[in-house]
């Protein structure tokens, strides 16, 4: 697995890392029941803090794309499902809106505001 950050990006690295993950396990680079190297060791790689790791990866837990298991490391979910990528894809529309000055609540009104 292969992971690269853009250290001149605005974006958190925390969501640089997870968007990069993201990717990994949406080409195939890793799959349903692989196991992620430790946090320590994906982060001595990239060159960034362990914690920034850790916080990318319970991202990607909440979405669904990881479990957590203790004593056996964090492995990709059986179900990468199509939640986790709506959440992914609703987070780059809040980030672009919010370059643009628009707010969390502009964007419910404008997707509310759709036919």
């Amino acid at each position: 697995m292969s992971l690269s950050l853009d250290l001149a990006d605005p974006q958190p690295l925390h969501l640089q890392v997870a968007g990069a993950l993201r990717r990994s396990i949406a080409e195939g680079g890793v799959v349903p029941g692989d196991r992620l190297p430790p946090a320590r060791d994906l982060a001595a790689t990239l060159g960034i803090n362990a914690n920034t790791v850790l916080r990318a990866l319970r991202v990607l837990r909440d979405e669904g794309l990881l479990e957590f298991r203790r004593g056996r490391g964090v492995t990709v979910a059986g179900r990468a499902d199509v939640r986790a990528e709506l959440v992914g894809r609703v987070r780059e529309l809040a980030d672009e809106a919010a370059r643009y000055g628009y707010g969390r609540a502009d964007l419910v009104r404008l997707i509310e505001g759709l036919p």
